[in-house]
């Protein structure tokens, strides 16, 4: 083999290796930025999710605070109606009683 073709050759492998390591460090950059624009995206959706779970959370406690201020208002319309009911039988209840009394 002639000195030009070996010095040809040992270019070529030079440029090839060359030719490879650009490759692999353009590879590394590639899987970097994807990572990062991955890690950019999950932490968008995290803040997205975390504003969307207070927005739900705040549906929830005022549905929680009008359910229950219903059910009050509805236990207060029951209790109220037992109270008028036994205070209509409070006069019978004290005349039988009365009655009882005097009769033993």
């Amino acid at each position: 083999m002639s000195l030009e073709a070996i010095t040809s050759v040992t270019n070529a492998e030079l440029k090839a290796k060359e030719a490879v390591a650009a490759a692999q460090a353009k590879a590394r950059q590639l899987l970097a930025d994807a990572e990062a624009a991955g890690k950019a995206s999950l932490e968008a959706a995290r803040a997205k999710a975390d504003s969307e779970l207070e927005v739900l959370q705040t549906k929830a406690e005022e549905k929680s605070k009008t359910d229950g201020d219903a059910l009050t208002r509805q236990q207060e319309k029951e209790r109220e109606a037992l109270r008028r009911k036994a205070e209509g039988r409070l006069a019978e209840a004290a005349a039988l009683i009365v009655e009882r009394i005097v009769n033993d």
